[in-house]
């Protein structure tokens, strides 16, 4: 949420398969993945203050200063113009501003109103600082990811802030589009992180009694079972089992040299812990790439888990183009999912720095040069395109 708080974001959407539509939004991965599809997207930093936001391939940069209310006025004329606006702060700043719902679907009422935040626009958390990890503690999510005897670990933040935060509101604006053709009108969408954690992890929830009635990581897939987890191989690096079906299951003993029939059952709840011991043991007397070409056949559900930097070199991974390199040498997953006709295309250009494109994207809408030296020496806006060159 603090990197989302820097910086304001504008972005004019092209979907080629619902037409052309144009976005001013405040978010992070949510304007990522509609700049993979088509977005041309504009960020709008603050002044003086370096952006937090390590996703920016594909936008363009102005600065703004919205304590000036000619900044305010700027936004303002911005949204009249757009389709879809993405606001990530809490409840109230964007109408302290001057800028909210009510203000800006009034200029423009076909305009979608999406409102990132962590708890949402209601409630008694609305007001409430917080970050990835206290979002997914709240929607009951963290409580379950956690191995037996062990505390809730997150991984990392990628649930709340980017599943259930960003990727839900992306979601958000196209079906809000796709239902704007219909009536005409735009909508405010409240697509808050405890909402959307749960909601991606509604898995959990529905299968509680089924695949999760035991205590926390002695069930199938929370790392209890001894054929769904992962085990550190001789070289110190580690395989992903998942052979879950029985005839996987029996591939991976057969390939581990181990008699299942002299074996406790694969179900056999408590013999779980014995057998996690034979398979961790026999996994431990091989090197990750024996193991990998011991169960190199495709119904074989053992996988080494790759590095970082080991991912993009993939034999499979670089076939497909899983990854590409950016302008600054660094390996980026490509778009996904991939579309048939009208495929997402990544942007390998640098970064832009903070107002880099500011002249530029005044003038793309409409403001003439005695404007933007008006805006320029009060303060409004700030350029930075010449350092963009140096």
């Amino acid at each position: 949420m603090m990197a989302m708080l820097t910086y304001h974001l504008i972005a004019h959407f092209y979907y080629c398969s619902l037409a052309c539509f144009k976005l001013l939004g405040f978010a992070t991965f949510s304007c990522s993945i509609t700049v993979d599809f088509g977005a041309k997207v504009i960020r709008v930093d603050k002044p003086h203050m370096p952006t937090l936001d390590t996703m920016a391939r594909g936008k363009r940069s102005i600065c703004v200063d919205m304590k000036n209310p000619n900044g305010v006025q700027l936004l303002r004329k911005l949204s009249k113009q757009s389709d879809v606006l993405i606001e990530p702060f809490r409840p109230g700043v964007m109408e302290k501003l001057q800028l909210g719902p009510d203000v800006l679907m009034r200029d423009n009422p076909g305009l979608v109103y999406v409102r990132l935040s962590g708890y949402g626009q209601t409630g008694p958390y609305k007001m409430k600082a917080g970050h990835d990890i206290n979002y997914i503690a709240t929607s009951g999510v963290l409580s379950m990811l956690k191995r037996k005897d062990g505390k809730p670990t997150p991984p990392i933040n990628l649930v709340a802030d980017f599943a259930g935060g960003g990727l839900m509101a992306a979601f958000g604006v196209v079906t809000a589009l796709l239902e704007r053709q219909k009536s005409g009108k735009g909508q405010v969408i409240d697509a808050n992180m405890v909402e959307g954690s749960a909601y991606v992890a509604s898995f959990l929830f529905t299968a509680k009694q089924r695949l999760f009635s035991n205590e926390v990581g002695e069930n199938m897939l929370d790392s209890g079972a001894p054929f769904y987890d992962t085990y550190e191989t001789k070289d110190g690096k580690y395989v992903s089992v998942g052979a879950i079906e029985p005839k996987f299951y029996a591939n991976l003993l057969r390939g581990l040299k181990l008699d299942q029939e002299a074996m406790p059952h694969q179900m056999d709840v408590d013999e779980w812990p014995n057998i996690k011991k034979v398979i961790s043991d026999s996994i431990s007397s091989y090197t990750r790439d024996e193991l990998s070409e011991i169960f190199s056949g495709d119904d074989d559900c053992v996988m080494p888990v790759l590095t970082h930097a080991e991912a993009p070199q993939n034999s499979h991974n670089k076939e497909k183009k899983s990854f590409f390199e950016d302008a600054e040498g660094k390996y980026i997953p490509a778009p996904a999912p991939r579309l048939s006709r009208t495929p997402a295309k990544a942007d390998s250009n640098p970064q832009p720095i903070v107002g880099e494109h500011t002249i530029e994207v005044l003038k793309e809408y409409n403001y003439n040069n005695e404007e933007i030296n008006h805006l320029l020496q009060s303060g409004t806006v700030e350029d930075n395109s010449i350092k963009s060159k140096l």
